[in-house]
């Protein structure tokens, strides 16, 4: 197959979120502020704010897991990215967001004769996978798979940027709390930077070659748990003692987040998955195949956590709870 060097009209499922930002941003520098639309759809037009005055890309008020709408967005694409997923839920949110969106995704495309599908899934799927969030993951690339469809699958370890949860929460807890209690302390990752991963998906939408490939994500340093939670408090200005929480402690403290009011930081469905490495296997090519030097979490970081002192801490905060 060959594909066109820049496909006249593209839709980003998940153009919203953390990531979707990131690569709307890329595909109109790829694109040089022209080329075709990049369709955004979502059910809040105000999420789409940091990305409507975009040059081509175009928020679009849908619901994506009804199908008819779905139908509709896919009329005339020449590509779809889907990086629609959640990290918390019960099993039934998993398989709606994970399993059954792709099973409507590949059904969609088959009616609207769009061949052309990004995926980003995440590290340690598989089977016999240890939570329901890594579970559905796996189904949901079999789902795509099995449908016949020119798909790129991308794995990411945790990602990190200037927007993400997990480091500037981390920060931002040291900011007030004397220490950290912190389950799964010893669970490994591979951090990679928003940026590239945003990168991989730009270039592999020009790239035959990666139809049909699962890259692995990951950028060039494995840490622990206790390593994020360390360095973000020392980058942010305020790094504090850690209290690595034993197994049974662990879930319990899990257990009170996911009662707390708003989305939990830590759920039980998060420590099983932790009990997967979340680094590459390096059975699967990474970034450099599709020649992208991954940043290293130092290199970045330090810029955008070394900006949140004094009222500035308040607004990093504000941004972790989603508050304008």
């Amino acid at each position: 197959m060959t594909l066109a060097p820049h496909p006249q009209r593209l839709l980003v499922l998940g153009g919203t979120g953390f990531v979707g930002r990131a690569l709307c941003a890329r595909l109109v520098q790829r694109n040089g502020g022209g080329g075709g639309p990049i369709a955004v759809p979502t059910r809040r037009l105000p999420h789409a704010g940091p990305i409507r005055h975009l040059p081509t890309v175009e928020p679009v008020r849908a619901d994506v897991h009804d199908p008819a709408t779905l139908g509709r967005l896919l009329r005339g694409t020449d590509a779809v990215i889907n990086l629609v997923a959640i990290l918390h839920g019960s099993g039934r949110d998993f398989e709606r967001v994970h399993v059954e969106l792709p099973r409507k995704l590949a059904a969609a495309c088959r009616a609207a004769g769009v061949r052309r599908v990004l995926h980003v899934s995440a590290l340690g799927v598989g089977p016999g996978a240890p939570s329901l969030y890594l579970r559905s993951k796996t189904a949901g690339e079999e789902v795509l798979r099995s449908a016949g469809l020119d798909l790129t699958v991308f794995r990411p370890s945790v990602i990190f940027g200037a927007e993400d949860r997990l480091l500037n929460l981390f920060a931002a807890l040291q900011g007030f709390a004397p220490l950290v209690p912190l389950a799964g302390s010893d669970a490994r990752f591979q951090p990679v930077w928003v940026g590239d991963v945003a990168e991989a998906i730009a270039r592999a939408l020009d790239e035959p070659a990666s139809i049909g490939q699962t890259y692995e994500c990951v950028g060039p340093d494995v840490l622990t748990l206790s390593d994020l939670v360390r360095l973000a408090g020392r980058w942010a200005g305020h790094e504090r003692p850690q209290v690595p929480l034993p197994g049974f402690a662990a879930r319990l403290q899990a257990l009170a987040m996911e009662l707390a009011p708003g989305e939990p930081l830590m759920s039980r469905d998060n420590l099983l998955s932790m009990q997967v490495p979340n680094v590459a296997t390096g059975t699967l090519p990474g970034l450099q195949a599709l020649g992208i030097e991954p940043a290293a979490l130092a290199a970045v970081a330090p810029g955008y956590l070394g900006t949140g002192q004094g009222p500035a801490r308040l607004e990093r905060w504000r941004r972790v709870a989603r508050r304008p």
